[in-house]
């Protein structure tokens, strides 16, 4: 009779569309409490039994109806070990969620289990009786729960991967454990990907970082945060002069996008800074571009944030990261802003100067000029 594969706490169907990206096939059993959640599973993965309730609740026997188990996947809520969360306490009955894999174990045996968290869910403690973890007990709950898997028979293993490594353009790192009890050895996957500047990459042995910029969409409008109808704090605008210096003053790989005559549309291209200029027609121009990716916590602009040219960082659940575009103009000394001048972009490049006290604040001003125009283009 043919194995199965069960996602436990399958949310929205990210995992098992990986899983059945590795095996060819989709997952049969999904397991998830939230009706929305089971909703989007449903529709990403129509073939797939499901089950909404508790993960507690489900009988793993009555579940697989007397079929193997090839694969248990579990994703517990790991927001009660990530230290994003801050210094709240913790729900007990959520930090535990991991331990239904040993249910699973107990009841049907998978061949294979593997269960994905943060970083920190090696620090799985006991708590206080404030609710917060015990210091002093960091890493006991989870021996317990390794060597819980050991006495059932299985070989565990485990370790800390970076989705960039493996071709993704994001740094987001994760702590996987992989549980196998069939003989076979624990492989785990080789990086594929690298730092741009390791000697592995430029040998060729592995292919460079995928970027930010590989999957922001070019075509979508960027309105100027500084057309707010609330104005800015004075302290937001000082992390953003630091973004615009860190990312666009002292950038030195900056890129040409090319714009159509109705914004950047379908023919909208992108230039390395080294490359030889396109012709420029009549219904065409380039720009001269530096994003960088600004980071929000809870609704407000904290930056710097990341290099467009870098992967991208970890989303939480009480941050975002924004696209914001600086373009770089000409302008002379202590101009004021009505009276900032450029150059046509089929002329020489002009004279550059030395820059003035003033050069930031006219930066910031001109980013908000271009962005606008771009919008409204």
């Amino acid at each position: 009779m043919q194995e199965i594969i069960v996602d436990n706490f399958a949310g929205g169907g990210g995992a098992s569309t990986g899983i059945e990206m590795a095996t060819g096939r989709s997952v049969d059993i999904a397991i998830n409490h939230d009706e929305d959640a089971i909703a989007m599973h449903q529709a990403n993965h129509p073939d797939t039994e499901h089950y909404c309730e508790s993960v507690w609740t489900v009988n793993p026997k009555e579940a697989v109806k007397g079929r193997s188990v090839a694969l248990a996947w579990f994703s517990p809520d790991c927001k009660h070990f990530s230290k994003a969360k801050g210094g709240k306490p913790v729900e007990k009955n959520i930090r535990g969620l991991a331990w239904v894999a040993v249910k699973w174990a107990n009841a049907v045996k998978p061949r294979v289990i593997m269960l994905e968290n943060v970083e920190e869910f090696k620090t799985w403690g006991p708590l206080l009786k404030n609710g917060k973890p015990d210091p002093d007990r960091k890493g006991e709950t989870f021996d317990e729960f390794v060597n819980a898997l050991k006495k059932r028979g299985y070989e565990v293993d485990y370790r800390e991967l970076r989705a960039c490594d493996y071709g993704a353009p994001t740094i987001r790192k994760r702590f996987f454990l992989i549980a196998r009890c069939d003989g076979k050895p624990i492989v785990w996957p080789k990086p594929t990907h690298g730092d741009p500047d390791s000697d592995d990459v430029k040998k060729g042995n592995l292919m460079p970082w995928r970027t930010a910029s590989e999957i922001i969409d070019w075509t979508l409008p960027c309105p100027s945060i500084f057309e707010r109808k609330k104005q800015l704090a004075e302290n937001t605008l000082r992390r953003i002069a630091r973004g615009i210096k860190r990312f666009v003053l002292e950038n030195p790989q900056p890129f040409i996008v090319r714009i159509g005559q109705t914004g950047f549309g379908g023919d909208r291209l992108q230039y390395e800074i080294n490359q030889p200029l396109t012709t420029i027609t009549t219904k065409a121009e380039h720009l001269l571009i530096q994003p960088f990716i600004a980071k929000h916590y809870g609704g407000g602009y904290t930056g710097p944030g990341t290099d467009c040219n870098e992967p991208l960082s970890t989303v939480t659940t009480v941050d975002h990261n924004a696209l914001v575009t600086a373009f770089l103009s000409k302008y002379y000394g202590e101009t004021s802003p009505t009276e900032v001048r450029g150059h046509e972009p089929d002329e020489p490049l002009h004279t550059i100067v030395q820059p003035t006290d003033s050069h930031l604040s006219q930066v910031i001003w001109l980013s908000f000029v271009v962005l606008a125009k771009t919008a409204s283009q």
